[in-house]
């Protein structure tokens, strides 16, 4: 443990040197999150606009970073090229690259699946190079508070949430979950009071209390009567009684207004809808086999939905893989676009003009770009079983963490 310690120490002031030195530079800081009065009225998604960059991220480059899971690294593609144009090492098993809160790192998230030697490595969107890494216990995701205060590392398997220093990492405090098994997604409530995360191995979601820093609840998901069977695909979906008795919630997202959340659910097939407010589920939409990642379309008015093509954890290549386009107004899906010659899109980000849907093929080893006017689809081979990629830089004041969760 003191070995650990003095690392981590060591690490923190390597650092804290660097973001001392963007400081001296003069590097501009985004401007603080919007009060909670402010914010109760707004759209949540209304700074995300093609027109809204930061002067913080002036200069940096633009580029699409894959975490690939299995050959640990990361390689960078140029996406005016639509090519592989670098690659390095990270740590053991590369979750998700998360825009910091300050929009000046990316972080690439090294949980280390099942080890204790987890690390977080750094990404300086000017070189596109990597810098040290900080180890730090079980990095599965990573999100930011609303005030750019915290880190909030999600370790997955701890079953915990552990607020960080957001530069040096060092370890605030942490909120444990006992019953949230498969910590994973989140989002944040409009008003920056509380969080909801999603529990991927207990079919249910739990709602944080950021300022009092305690667990409000937790809801169980409730299934649909049917869902895709599996192997079924876009043009045939058959189905089947849903016999799971509970989900398997992945990626969560607020509605523009902030009185909904969405949540993909890899076994239910589909988005369920809740009231975060009142905490309660109340609808749910069918999309696709394995649902998973979400991500909003630059104007806000919809949301892209990222089926992997499986039920199962570890699926096979070639799937019938899709991705769904719910309007946020009427909360139907108005478009789907299959993955030609089968595919497996799990997480990624829109570009930050809006025109394309960046996705990796989680079993297939490949990166898809998604024409957002089309559904056309350009592939991308890369390292071993990719994951959470960001498309770099986006619009946006700050970043609350994931693949680029900003506002």
């Amino acid at each position: 443990m003191k070995t650990i310690q003095t690392s981590l120490l060591a690490a923190a002031a390597v650092a804290a040197g660097a973001a001392a030195l963007l400081m001296e530079a003069g590097a501009q800081q985004p401007a603080p999150a919007a009060s909670s009065a402010t914010a109760a009225t707004a759209n949540v998604y209304a700074g995300i606009a093609p027109d809204k960059m930061s002067a913080a991220v002036q200069g940096q480059l633009e580029r699409v970073y894959v975490p690939n899971l299995r050959s640990n690294d990361v390689y960078v593609i140029d996406p005016k090229e639509a090519k592989v144009v670098d690659r390095f090492k990270v740590g053991r098993s590369p979750q998700h690259v998360v825009p910091a809160w300050d929009l000046q790192t990316l972080w690439v998230a090294n949980n280390a699946e099942g080890r204790t030697d987890g690390s977080l490595t750094p990404i300086d969107p000017k070189t596109g190079k990597p810098g040290q890494a900080i180890p730090v216990d079980d990095p599965y995701n990573m999100y930011f508070t609303p005030d750019g205060k915290s880190a909030i590392v999600v370790a997955e398997a701890k079953k915990r949430l552990d607020f960080r220093d957001p530069h040096t990492m060092q370890l605030q405090y942490s909120i444990d979950v006992p019953q949230c098994g498969g910590v994973n997604h989140a989002d944040f409530s409009i008003d920056n009071k509380y969080a909801i995360f999603t529990c991927e191995f207990n079919g249910s979601v739990a709602k944080i209390d950021l300022a009092e820093r305690k667990v409000l609840g937790y809801l169980h998901l409730q299934m649909p009567q049917t869902r895709f069977r599996e192997g079924s695909t876009p043009d045939n979906p058959l189905t089947e009684i849903c016999t799971a008795q509970k989900g398997m919630p992945q990626d969560i997202r607020i509605s523009p207004d902030g009185k909904r959340f969405f949540i993909a659910d890899m076994h239910a097939d589909g988005v369920h809808v809740i009231d975060g407010d009142a905490f309660k589920q109340i609808g749910f939409i069918p999309t696709g086999l394995g649902a998973h990642g979400l991500y909003p379309s630059r104007d806000g008015t919809k949301l892209y939905v990222a089926n992997r093509s499986t039920h199962k954890i570890h699926g096979k290549g070639k799937g019938p893989g899709s991705v769904s386009v719910i309007d946020f107004a009427t909360q139907k899906v108005v478009q789907t676009w299959p993955i030609p010659g089968g595919g497996s899109p799990d997480m990624g980000n829109v570009s930050a003009d809006g025109k394309f849907l960046w996705l990796s093929g989680r079993y297939d080893d490949e990166v898809y770009r998604i024409d957002t006017s089309s559904g056309a689809v350009t592939k991308i081979k890369v390292g071993a079983e990719p994951h959470g990629l960001t498309v770099w830089p986006q619009p946006g004041r700050y970043s609350l963490g994931h693949t680029g969760n900003l506002r």
